[in-house]
């Protein structure tokens, strides 16, 4: 599923998300949750970085990016 040396990380445009919470129910690690009709990451160190999230999301309001600091 993930690769645990990848260098990316989970981002999230909140002015694009409609709290439709299809993320929610697709991350295998439980990391996300709705907060006030919004996605939230509750924990940044356990999201394994699959992708799943990215990949249901219908509004592309999250997905993985490379984190520049890590270069």
């Amino acid at each position: 599923m993930a690769n645990p040396k990848s260098n990316k990380q989970i981002k999230i445009i909140e002015t694009w998300c409609k709290g439709c919470g299809i993320c929610v129910e697709f991350c295998p690690v439980n990391v996300l949750k709705l907060i006030d009709d919004k996605i939230t990451i509750t924990d940044k160190d356990k999201c394994i970085r699959c992708g799943l999230c990215e990949l249901r999301c219908p509004d592309y309001a999250i997905y993985l990016e490379e984190d520049k600091d890590e270069k």
